[in-house]
């Protein structure tokens, strides 16, 4: 049984999977807001920075096709998961996976909080991850 996903996300992620770069950044207002909260730096304001992203996306990951895996409504918020993949030039994998909060004003983003990150497929267990979260830096 197929779900339905917000026509928000349905028409972001058609624009993405079409490669349409100006659809893609028609879904964003002109004062969009972009929070990256794990990587502050990373935060930035407008559509020129959405369209910029999306060129190099496009041309350094020429197959990239996105999912939305889940996605739930709270008001003009859209709690929405995503799974990114593609090759890139040199032929390695590109994955990445995560949560985008959006919020709406009428049906463009004019904010999101970005949670996505490449996946990192190390062997390493969750007792050696939050061991090396914990530690790092402990001369012990």
């Amino acid at each position: 049984m197929s779900r339905a996903v917000h026509p928000f996300l349905q028409r972001l992620q058609a624009a993405t999977n079409r490669h349409d770069l100006d659809a893609l950044v028609d879904c964003f207002a002109p004062d969009y807001r972009n929070e990256t909260p794990v990587h502050p730096g990373r935060d930035f304001e407008g559509t020129a920075q959405v369209r910029d992203n999306w060129t190099q996306i496009f041309a350094f990951v020429p197959d990239i096709e996105t999912t939305v895996v889940r996605d739930a409504v709270d008001g003009n918020a859209i709690w929405s998961e995503w799974e990114m993949r593609g090759r890139r030039l040199d032929g390695s994998l590109h994955l990445m996976r995560g949560v985008i909060i959006f919020t709406l004003e009428g049906d463009r983003a004019n904010a999101a909080r970005f949670y996505l990150e490449p996946v990192d497929d190390a062997e390493s267990t969750v007792g050696q991850a939050v061991s090396a979260q914990v530690h790092a830096g402990d001369p012990r």
